[in-house]
């Protein structure tokens, strides 16, 4: 062969070199995102999500890609959301901070690992087998937030001393609603102090539910957790402010929102949490063998600006336990 020629074949062949690597270059996972709220009421917890990714080196356009799916506070869109994301077989399904989506997930598919964060019990859902040993393709972080319940429950009896009732708001399409009431009427009998329930699952079901509460003086409201009430933080804050109700709410980005106090897990951290373990599921780690974890931080939020506001005076005892007051 003439060194022409054979410069010519030579030249040829490098110049598919770089189609055949990319060819044999893995796909992008891709991450399959579920929640029943909205991006707009996420921005933060988002952020917070990515990070954890990052701890286990995954960067969204780089070498991960998410797939989103928002019911936008339809519930029933759930079951819909989660087929479609297995049909475009995503690699992992993250549902955080989200029960009924942690359910839809479960309910579409055995086979593609699901990372949630919530507040029941997941082993009684039915979502994993013990703490320790899932045993299936579901795992993540359970923070308890119906065992906070009873604490909660103390806190704002000493917050409102006053009250002749305390009120507590659940949503009904909330899947342990029954076991929250449950465990309030537990906690309100050992405490000695009257309970009521009112239900909302719509906003015009809050606003309901507060005008019913505006008939109802000395009340104090104890707002029960879920991922609807946490996207509509802001109008629950502007109601009970509006009816000057002392209430405790179960997250701190209800205190941002202008809410009186809350306790409960961080959930920033939280959501934290999840992108790291949906991270070390993309890395090979199975669902079946990493076990569900708790929150590691947990905090008391007090909004002095619309304790003034209100009127009320916050107790010291309760002001020395607070891990940030906003003022």
């Amino acid at each position: 062969m003439r060194r022409r020629e054979f410069l010519g074949v030579l030249g040829g062949a490098a110049a598919t070199w770089p189609l055949t690597a990319r060819a044999q270059q893995p796909a992008m996972p891709v991450i399959g995102y579920l929640h029943s709220s909205s991006a707009e009421t996420n921005v933060n917890f988002l952020t917070a999500f990515r990070k954890g990714l990052s701890e286990g080196g995954f960067v969204e356009g780089q070498n991960v890609a998410i797939e989103f799916r928002w019911a936008a506070g339809k519930i029933d869109r759930l079951p819909e959301l989660a087929s479609d994301l297995v049909r475009r077989r995503v690699a992992v399904i993250a549902t955080p901070a989200d029960t009924p989506a942690t359910l839809a997930a479960k309910a579409a598919t055995k086979a593609i690992p699901i990372v949630f964060a919530i507040g029941a019990d997941p082993v009684e859902l039915g979502l994993v087998k013990s703490f320790n040993r899932p045993g299936g393709n579901v795992t993540g972080i359970g923070f308890q937030s119906i065992e906070l319940t009873t604490k909660r429950l103390g806190m704002l009896r000493e917050l409102a001393p006053q009250a002749v009732r305390f009120v507590v708001l659940v949503d009904p399409a909330f899947a342990f609603t029954a076991s929250l009431v449950k465990d309030v009427q537990a906690s309100a009998a050992v405490l000695r102090i009257p309970v009521e329930v009112l239900q909302a699952s719509t906003v015009a079901e809050i606003d309901a539910a507060f005008a019913t509460l505006a008939q109802k003086p000395d009340s104090a409201l104890l707002v029960g957790p879920n991922a609807f009430f946490t996207a509509r933080r802001a109008q629950l804050a502007t109601l009970a402010a509006r009816h000057a109700i002392p209430a405790m709410y179960p997250l701190r980005e209800f205190a941002d929102s202008g809410g009186l106090i809350c306790y409960g897990p961080n959930f920033l951290d939280v959501y934290r949490q999840t992108g790291s373990y949906t991270g070390r599921v993309l890395k090979g780690e199975k669902p079946a063998d990493l076990p569900v974890v708790q929150p590691t931080k947990f905090e008391l939020v007090i909004n002095l600006i619309t304790a003034r506001a209100l009127g009320i005076s916050i107790p010291n005892t309760l002001l020395a336990l607070a891990d940030e007051v906003i003022e």
